[in-house]
């Protein structure tokens, strides 16, 4: 005897069902099962095979940048990113955890020499008294060192590499910078008798070690916010996978068994009871039920499904149970198809290129050959001691263009940016979500839980003559609350609202598709649609006829209330428009952008809310492949495009947006796929977030003037061109303090947002 390995069914060691594999005999009930074991064993060698390729890294700025192992990419020295998804959470949190270690080293390296740099300059600290005068240069030299040489190390590898590539980028100056501040602090501390004496103050010579290691340390910083921001990338992919079902009931052989959903196959039967999440992509061969698929069309009414109707992976079963045959396993299903969609839209999603790049792509060697220029004027022209000379201003130079303002211009914005907004309920994932809403033209939204409350409510509630609304609500509630059906939630809520009285009913009965009846007090009552009231042979009067009609073009349901085959009334049920979403409409159109409703719903709700709003164009009855090609074309078109959703059929088309703004109320799914999340589910936060957006990089645009400003006055200055008129030159103390100048200056202004209104 032995145990069937795929079923666990105990078989005779029938030599027809047998497997010989890895030296072991393995039995099997069935040839369903034996072939089944060949195919898990050879989808298991597949896997090993998949996850000992190497992987593919790539930079998010230079697609065309390609590896086999990790690296920094020698045209912008980013940190190369992995292709695919195997191990990407691995390397994101290796990066993460090093420039965490690095920063948190540096910077308790860094805070003693800051202090003893202040203390010397402060003479009621009397910092000589408990440190010799000669030692002190020795001891910052100490400190500084690991900063710059350990911490730092990659940003001088990152310099040298863009010289190399011939590729001058921020790093560029940042290594250029450093080491200059660095390596002649160093030199003083060693060789203080080559300098000239004019160059000596208090009968020392002024070092700028705390400057390189200060440098250093808040560089260290933004990279590793930088590296945070790029491991959330892979947040929505993860989302997407936990929402699949993880078991399945699979029916063989008039036998049930739970197992695994890798294990299932094309053609396997299963089984879904009420409540549970579908399994994978099939069709229904046995019973009926009805599906909540708002997660896929975004419609949140659930879909009537009878026999031989189709059914997606992930979406979840409501009321009955039903046999469905499995078509589609894998990559094959929806939702394997969205989670592609989602990571092949971040993927192409180029990062956002800074305007501090750009200049300095033109600055950096501009403040090199000004370096170079004012070394050998002073070499070969200057006063004696020339060496010496040309050295200080050389560097003075090179200090003063240290980018110490550039490199705080965008961060400090951002980071003062993003904490206004999430004062306003606005949630921003990373800085390029804010530059590129600053140039939105076009918001593509969607319907179901954006514009509207994505909740069925009762809307309307019309009771025939003879008859009162306390009676029509009472009648239908009642009878509701035994029923499943998500309108039969609607209708309770209501009538709880208006504090009318529920009943229990007897013999209830529940019609799939159609309506539901039921006893009350002696009374047969019927609820239903009115194809389902006419079935019944129950007369419906003119009045309520055209009252339906009505409702209907204004895209709410009707359910018909009969009580002993007379009508009492209908009931109109909608999934009402937030309030906010007029006022935010308007002022987007007073913006100038132009807005388009995306929705999977049919064509008549979707033109009845969309009239209503006053919106500029709609979409209807969309799968989000094709909500993902609508935003393709309308960014081919020339538009900067910003999408607005809350589920999961949003996903692909909020990650292939320019930015994407899910809604707080919504799912895990979108929010990870989108840049900015509106807490509060409000359509005004666009408009708040795209004045915000305007705000920041207004505020980012005039910390560039102030991080540049100095440098282009005090570079001439730093290189000696008064000299000959004035006897002027810009040692590098002053050039350091003109520096820190300039970084006062950006935080101070930065600050500022701290009181945009919104």
């Amino acid at each position: 005897m032995a145990i069937d390995p795929i079923c666990g069914m105990t078989v005779k060691e029938d030599t027809s069902f047998k497997v010989r594999k890895n030296g072991q005999e393995h039995y099997f009930c069935s040839s369903h099962c034996k072939e089944k074991f060949l195919s898990a064993a050879q989808v298991t060698e597949n896997i090993k095979q998949s996850s000992s390729a190497k992987l593919t890294y790539t930079c998010p700025m230079h697609p065309e940048i390609r590896q086999d192992h990790p690296g920094d990419c020698p045209k912008c020295g980013m940190h190369l990113e992995p292709f695919n998804l195997t191990g990407e959470e691995n390397e994101d949190q290796q990066e993460t955890r090093s420039l965490s270690r690095k920063f948190w080293i540096g910077l308790t390296l860094a805070v003693p020499l800051v202090l003893l740099v202040v203390g010397e300059m402060i003479l009621a600290l009397r910092i000589e008294s408990v440190i010799p005068r000669r030692l002190i240069p020795f001891i910052q030299f100490v400190l500084a060192t690991p900063i710059v040489l350990w911490t730092g190390w990659m940003f001088f590898v990152k310099g040298w590499q863009s010289v190399v590539n011939k590729s001058l980028n921020m790093f560029t100056l940042i290594a250029l910078g450093v080491g200059a501040a660095y390596g002649y602090s160093a030199i003083v501390t060693f060789f203080p008798h080559i300098f000239p004496e004019p160059l000596k103050r208090m009968g020392k010579i002024d070092l700028y070690f705390e400057a390189a290691a200060v440098i250093t340390v808040l560089i260290i910083l933004g990279q590793l916010l930088e590296a945070k921001a790029r491991s959330q990338t892979g947040q929505a992919i993860k989302a997407l996978l936990g929402l699949a079902a993880k078991n399945a009931h699979l029916v063989s052989n008039g036998e049930e068994k739970e197992v695994p959903i890798d294990s299932i196959q094309k053609g396997d039967i299963l089984r879904v009871r009420p409540g549970e999440k579908i399994p994978l992509d099939g069709v229904i061969i046995e019973g009926k039920s009805s599906v909540d698929e708002s997660m896929i069309s975004g419609e949140p009414m659930p879909v009537e499904k009878n026999t031989g109707d189709r059914v997606i992976g992930a979406t979840v079963n409501q009321t009955g149970t039903f046999m469905m045959r499995t078509e589609k396993v894998g990559a094959e299903t929806l939702l394997s198809q969205i989670v592609h969609m989602v990571a092949e839209a971040q993927r192409s999603r180029a990062p956002i290129q800074k305007l501090a790049d750009t200049i300095s792509g033109y600055f950096v060697p501009i403040v090199v050959l000004i370096s170079v220029l004012t070394f050998i004027v002073w070499a070969n022209w200057g006063p004696d001691p020339k060496l010496a000379y040309a050295i200080v201003n050389a560097i003075a130079v090179l200090i003063i263009a240290c980018p110490c303002a550039l490199g705080l211009a965008t961060p400090m914005s951002i980071m003062v940016g993003v904490g206004r907004g999430a004062q306003a309920g606005i949630l921003i994932k990373n800085a390029e979500a804010i530059e590129k809403s600053e140039k939105i033209t076009h918001v593509l939204t969607d319907k179901t839980g954006t514009l509207t409350e994505g909740k069925p409510k009762v809307t309307a509630c019309i009771p025939d003559k003879g008859w009162n609304e306390q009676f029509l609500l009472s009648v239908a509630a009642s009878i509701e609350q035994s029923s499943e059906h998500p309108l039969a939630r609607a209708i309770i809520d209501y009538a709880k609202e208006k504090n009318v009285k529920i009943e229990f009913v007897q013999d209830f009965e529940s019609v799939t598709g159609g309506g539901i009846k039921g006893n009350l007090r002696g009374q047969i009552i019927i609820l239903g649609k009115q194809k389902f009231i006419e079935d019944q042979k129950i007369h419906l009067p003119d009045n309520l006829r055209k009252e339906s009609v009505q409702l209907q073009e204004k895209a709410q349901t009707v359910v018909w209330v009969a009580v002993d085959q007379k009508i009492v009334g209908i009931i109109g049920i909608s999934d009402p428009i937030k309030k906010t979403a007029p006022q935010a409409i308007q002022a987007l159109h007073k913006m100038g952008i132009k807005v388009i409703m995306l929705t999977g719903d049919n064509h008549k709700t979707a033109e009845a809310i969309a009239k209503e709003l006053g919106i500029d164009d709609v979409r209807a009855e969309l799968e989000p492949k094709t909500k993902q090609e609508i935003v393709k074309q309308f960014k081919s078109d020339g538009a900067v495009v910003m999408m607005a959703g809350d589920g999961i059929n949003d996903a692909p088309a909020l990650a292939q947006a320019e930015v994407g703004v899910a809604m707080g109320t919504g799912t895990d799914v979108a929010i990870e796929s989108a840049g900015i999340t509106l807490v509060k589910g409000d359509l005004n936060g666009i408009v708040k977030a795209l004045s915000l957006s305007r705000g920041v990089m207004k505020n980012i645009r005039q910390n560039l003037f102030f991080a540049f400003i100095y440098n282009i006055l005090g570079v001439p200055i730093a290189a000696g061109v008064l000299y000959p008129f004035f006897g002027i030159l810009l040692s590098p103390i002053i050039a350091g303090a003109a520096m820190a100048f300039s970084s006062v200056n950006v935080v101070g202004n930065s600050l500022r947002l701290k009181g945009i209104e919104l």
